[in-house]
């Protein structure tokens, strides 16, 4: 960070703490939720809506928008949103029914179109995890057969206790393992992992997220002055020209990507605070460790090129490389600034926060269509380079949830709780 971070009194007072701020983001969070009431599909799930908030003609149910669609509709039903509960009964039936494979088990990662052997992923199966997770803590009762499945899968399927952590892909059988070990997957993996732990209440989740950060974060991406390491191959040897010919891609992008640095800064401290209020040992450098990952990102990340924003990936020579702005960094920017103010209380990841959120207003917030724009170009304009649409309400919406919620339990609980 170019600012310093010592205590200090702000103007106003903090907006993490102000009631004035938090009803700004419940204001933001509706509007999000009523956009995305249409991604439902009327066959089965949610699919990808264009970026006037309508399904094309020829949408197709996608796992992942489900899965992260009926984990943002549970938790509004939990808050007394009216219309959700269905929403997430119509989620829970998809991941129930046609997403999975009721031949070889697990999850497809989108309707199988005839003639398609789609691969299991570990980064799909961790989103049904949290879905299932979120949607059973709701109240859904069909949510409790589908946690107990996905559960299993994750076990069974993908968690390596040799490894410690997730194997990345295999083939519709299982038969055929992809040589390939993601931080991505991982990543959103210890996210599901915290909230199994908390709704579960099986300590062994919290653990294996333990087990994960600690081997991509303090053993990869401190060591590489806190840049995270995506690729690896599958004895987890740094693979850092994977997809050098790709750059743009959307999921496994060459270089490194901010975003993704301030995403892992959040969770380690909700690793923190869960290891904590369960009376586990939390290892001294969880904080350290997301403290730098924060200040690396801000430093590589934030207007890198000139213009404001946070570009999507740097090369290894701390470059920037893509340089269109994507909406899901800055709003997990937002959250770890939130996240760090919350655990240190220092001045300057407020300071953070209400330049992240100014940005947001400012370029990303579509009054118009509504929801955010997903993408814009190096000059801050609408862009479709990676993205087209407005697909995912994930990440916008649960930056206006996080700042409000304390860092532990995770934020089905905390929610199920009365914490918001």
């Amino acid at each position: 960070m170019t600012e310093s971070v010592q205590r200090a009194t702000l103007p106003g007072g903090s907006w993490v703490q102000r009631a004035s701020h938090h009803a700004w983001l419940e204001a933001e969070g509706q509007r999000l939720l009523a956009f995305y009431r249409a991604s439902r599909h009327p066959d089965c799930g949610f699919a990808a809506l264009d970026e006037h908030g309508r399904l094309a003609a020829d949408a197709h149910p996608d796992t992942m928008i489900t899965a992260r669609m009926t984990h943002c509709f549970a938790l509004a039903a939990m808050r007394g949103t009216p219309g959700t509960a269905p929403l997430v009964a119509h989620g829970v039936a998809a991941l129930r029914g046609p997403l999975a494979d009721s031949e070889f088990g697990g999850w497809y990662s989108e309707l199988p179109r005839e003639g398609e052997a789609q691969p299991k992923q570990a980064y799909i199966h961790a989103f049904v995890a949290l879905a299932a997770a979120s949607a059973w803590q709701s109240g859904n009762e069909e949510a409790g057969p589908l946690l107990q499945d996905v559960s299993r899968v994750l076990e069974q399927r993908f968690w390596s206790d040799s490894e410690g952590r997730l194997r990345e892909g295999f083939s519709r059988d299982w038969r055929d393992e992809e040589a390939y070990r993601g931080g991505n997957s991982n990543m959103h993996a210890t996210e599901a992992l915290l909230q199994l732990a908390d709704v579960l209440g099986e300590p062994v989740w919290r653990q294996r997220a333990c087990s994960i950060v600690e081997n991509i974060i303090h053993h990869h991406a401190r060591p590489n002055d806190y840049r995270v390491v995506e690729h690896f191959d599958e004895n987890w040897h740094e693979w850092r020209d994977y997809n050098a010919d790709s750059p743009k891609d959307p999921f496994r992008p060459y270089g490194a990507t901010p975003g993704h640095s301030f995403e892992w800064a959040r969770l380690l401290l909700h690793l923190e605070a869960g290891l904590l209020s369960h009376g586990e040992t939390a290892p001294g450098w969880l904080l350290e460790d997301a403290q730098g990952l924060f200040r690396r990102a801000t430093e590589l990340g934030w207007a890198a090129d000139g213009e404001p924003g946070l570009i999507y990936t740097h090369d290894w020579e701390n470059q920037p490389l893509v340089r269109e702005r994507l909406h899901w960094p800055v709003a997990e920017a937002a959250s770890a600034a939130a996240a760090l103010y919350q655990r240190t209380g220092h001045s300057g990841y407020e300071i953070w926060y209400r330049r992240f959120w100014d940005y947001i207003d400012r370029f990303l917030i579509d009054r118009e269509r509504g929801s955010w724009w997903h993408e814009l170009d190096a000059h801050n304009r609408p862009s479709s380079q990676l993205w087209s649409g407005k697909p995912d309400l994930y990440h916008a919406f649960q930056a206006t949830l996080l700042p409000r919620l304390p860092l532990a339990p995770t934020m089905a609980r905390a929610v199920a709780d009365g914490a918001l």
